[in-house]
């Protein structure tokens, strides 16, 4: 008799490289997956608020400031769901004298969450890429702490930081459109729970980017090597527990899932800065894939955002990699 599965609720964000879980392509050895595609932004605060699923995708940033501060209702698996060049995703008014990094000095510059990691990557690159300090900039934040990350692991603005929540009756796209923002280091215009913005900017020749998104990708990639983590997976502590096995059971599947979008050749897999301008040596790189899951392979970008979230004041104290990830998938 075949023994029942165990039964795992599990939300993910409609991302390539978890699609065959979410249509039931793909499985884990021993449980049953019931899955919700929800949007990253409002995943993380319904898990960090209400703990609703076994399974989820998590901020890698709310992890580890959650981790400071006490031991979490979430365990990590070496599963990394998103990673961009996330400074490249910054807009800036056409007319609010910013042609370079240097210039978002005394700026007003909108962000959904200070504390997202999006935002902690793109102040950690200003930082140590361009002189430009987070205490330099006057910040404006989307999110009130009632739909906030934040407000589930006790953000308040560091020490020295100039921030303002914006007002629930606007949002960071109608303040760049009206020059009551500069710049804002990123722009969530899809609706969700917990983001305001709505205004579609593509065509508006007031907002442009900072960057060259393409060149500036491969150019600090080449000089880092870091390909920024964005997500991981995270599961209920209470299950892992009670069942270890689970842990590297679900590994597997999200590899497995991952496999099979790499064999049908999905774009969105590829790093996007990959094209024949890029130098030899960073091709050589590329070709290690890097977006492998694994602790081995991700350990100096896991570090580097451990290291960004410590020196941004929003912990007070370095988390080490060992405190998130369940012990049987550390070798891995």
């Amino acid at each position: 008799m075949t023994a029942p599965k165990l039964e795992l609720s599990l939300a993910l964000s409609e991302n390539e490289n978890t699609r065959p879980l979410l249509d039931g392509v793909v499985g884990a050895e021993g449980i049953r997956l019931i899955p919700t595609a929800v949007h990253p932004s409002e995943m993380f605060w319904r898990q960090l608020k209400f703990g609703e699923f076994d399974v989820s995708e998590m901020s890698m940033s709310s992890l580890l400031i959650a981790t400071a501060r006490g031991p979490t209702p979430w365990v990590a698996l070496p599963v990394f769901t998103s990673r961009a060049f996330f400074h490249t995703w910054s807009l800036v008014r056409a007319d609010a004298g910013i042609a370079k990094p240097a210039d978002l000095r005394g700026k007003r510059v909108g962000v959904p969450e200070y504390q997202q990691t999006a935002a902690i990557w793109s102040r950690g690159i200003l930082q140590h890429e361009f002189g430009v300090h987070a205490r330099e900039i006057e910040w404006f934040m989307e999110r009130n702490p009632d739909k906030s990350h934040g407000g589930s692991t006790g953000f308040t603005p560091p020490q020295g930081v100039r921030l303002q929540y914006i007002p629930p009756s606007t949002d960071i796209g109608e303040m760049l459109v009206r020059g009551e923002l500069d710049a804002t280091l990123l722009y969530f215009g899809r609706r969700n729970l917990v983001d305001r913005s709505r205004t579609d900017h593509t065509a508006d020749a007031r907002i442009r980017p900072l960057f060259d998104n393409e060149k500036e990708g491969w150019r600090y990639f080449a000089t880092t090597g870091l390909y920024p983590i964005n997500h991981t997976v995270v599961v209920r502590r209470t299950l892992l527990e009670k069942h270890p096995w689970i842990a590297l059971n679900l590994y597997s599947a999200f590899a497995a899932a991952r496999a099979e979008v790499l064999r049908a050749g999905h774009e969105m897999l590829r790093p996007y800065y990959v094209t024949g301008r890029i130098e030899p040596e960073t091709k050589q790189e590329l070709a290690n894939d890097p977006m492998a899951y694994g602790i081995k392979a991700s350990r100096k970008v896991l570090e580097t955002i451990a290291q960004y979230v410590l020196e941004q004041g929003l912990t007070a104290r370095r988390v080490k990699i060992e405190e998130l990830f369940a012990p049987n998938t550390m070798d891995l």
